[in-house]
């Protein structure tokens, strides 16, 4: 009775995959294998993690938030700008996925690697005179997290207005902290985006593991700063043995600030209830001469296309050099092919991992595409000092991508994250430049050595590349 009661189960189960709209076929193959093979474990893992489902009322807020804020980011006459006709398909896909214009007339500076970073992070939010917007995945109670922390009480001492949010899991630990407790007594507003809540049966209602993977800070309308760094050491105290964490941080001045403002009052609006639509009829001086810029921010609630389909448009763009650097390479089918179809049709591709990662699945899981990148022509490098978590795409020295995403299934179905493709020969060269920085201290891996691999090795990985399109 048991096993026609467990068969029966995931027969329906498999059904119910079936109909679900918006799946690849891939992605159904290795649910159907997944419920079918894997007694009992595999209905409860569909069940708790098969399906992006969200509170109705959350994603009717989010709706109305987006529908409130919708138009007042458009650009000032002297921002907008005709694009190069190489970043002219890019511009347009990153614009079907996240709704932002491309806009002229920005400044990035590329902050340093270390932790002066947070030091010029810090100066900024102590120069702020109206408000302070802060975003993070990740804000650890070190000594830079504690040195932010600290510059917006002062901030909010005088006067200044300090919004900060925080993800309730990648921060879970600083919103215990006596640094967040500070922040709130001294007038900080502070927010925890996607609270856990009961682990099973709040995971009935909402998936458990949507997070808000966004990095943003916005001071004054006039200064952003975004990009991979957490509010954190460099040493990442949470998980010393992978440090040094390797991460950009860019500075940015010019009319794209007003889109990151956008991405941090349509979250700030959604956790809060609080109207601050009028803050968008500020608009950021245009910096003259200076980049094109435009912010992609995507998440489960609104799904119009992914991150994946903006990367593999840029990548197609390419036309003589590609460098691309991901913590974490677990992509969809069309990604991978859009990367080896580029080596193969003659552009210089280069890609840059952590040869170690911190997480063991996401490692065997990468390495099981590694043969096939390198087969068709990818230099693959391998950082070996600490864990590089940088996510950058650079094409042919006139633009670049970067951000919040990995290029995995998390940041493209599940997480909250918001990009950036930056086009002009100025940013680009700082980013190139920095990801030069990484090839010098990495080492390639060729198809030798992918062979030479033992058997147990590639049977793992190779077997974790078949389930990645659920992973």
């Amino acid at each position: 009775m048991f096993v026609f009661l467990h068969y029966a189960i995931a027969l329906a189960v498999s059904v119910r995959v079936l109909l679900r709209p918006r799946l690849e076929p891939t992605v159904r193959l290795s649910w159907i294998l997944v419920i079918e093979l894997v007694p009992l474990v595999g209905i409860l893992a569909y069940v708790l993690f098969g399906e992006i489902r969200m509170r109705g009322a959350e994603v009717e807020t989010m709706a109305n938030v987006r529908a409130r804020l919708s138009g007042l980011w458009t650009p000032s006459p002297e921002a907008v700008k005709r694009p190069p006709e190489f970043a002219a398909p890019v511009i347009a896909a990153n614009r079907a996925t996240g709704g932002f214009s491309a806009v002229a007339g920005n400044r990035a500076t590329l902050l340093a690697e270390d932790d002066s970073a947070i030091a010029d992070l810090v100066a900024a939010v102590d120069a702020a005179r109206d408000h302070v917007h802060m975003l993070f995945y990740i804000w650890l109670d070190d000594p830079s997290g504690r040195l932010v922390a600290e510059a917006a009480i002062r901030a909010a001492g005088r006067g200044v207005k300090v919004r900060a949010i925080i993800d309730a899991f990648g921060s879970r630990a600083f919103g215990y902290s006596e640094s967040w407790r500070a922040m709130r007594e001294a007038g900080v507003e502070c927010v925890e985006a996607l609270p856990l809540g009961l682990p099973i049966i709040g995971g009935l209602s909402q998936r458990m593991d949507l997070r808000n993977h966004r990095k943003i800070v916005v001071i004054d309308h006039v200064l952003g700063f975004t990009g991979s760094r957490n509010c954190s050491d460099k040493a990442f105290a949470v998980k010393p043995r992978f440090a040094p964490w390797i991460d950009v941080l860019l500075r940015l001045e010019g009319p794209v600030v007003r889109q990151m403002q956008a991405v941090f009052l349509q979250d700030w609006m959604s956790y809060t209830g609080e109207d601050l639509g009028d803050m968008l009829q500020m608009a950021p001086p245009v910096r003259a001469p200076g980049a094109l810029a435009q912010v992609i921010a995507t998440g489960p609630d609104d799904r119009q296309g992914s991150l994946s389909d903006c990367m593999a448009t840029m990548i197609y763009a390419a036309r003589e050099r590609l460098v691309i650097t991901t913590p974490y390479y677990v992509p969809d089918a069309s990604l991978d092919s859009a990367i080896r179809t580029a080596a193969r049709r003659g552009v210089d591709v280069t890609m840059i991992l952590p040869a170690r990662n911190d997480s063991l699945v996401v490692q065997a899981t990468s390495e099981g595409f590694y043969y096939g990148l390198v087969s068709a022509g990818v230099k693959l490098m391998l950082f070996p000092d600490g864990l590089l978590h940088s996510k950058i795409i650079a094409a042919d020295g006139e633009m670049a991508m970067i951000g919040s995403a990995n290029m995995d299934r998390r940041s493209f179905q599940l997480n909250y994250e918001m990009n950036m493709l930056l086009v002009g020969p100025d940013v680009t060269e700082l980013l190139d430049e920095r990801q030069q920085s990484y090839i010098a201290r990495s080492r390639r891996i060729d198809l030798d050595e992918i062979r030479g691999w033992s058997i147990r090795r590639r049977l793992r990985n190779n077997l974790l590349a078949l389930a990645a399109p659920i992973l």
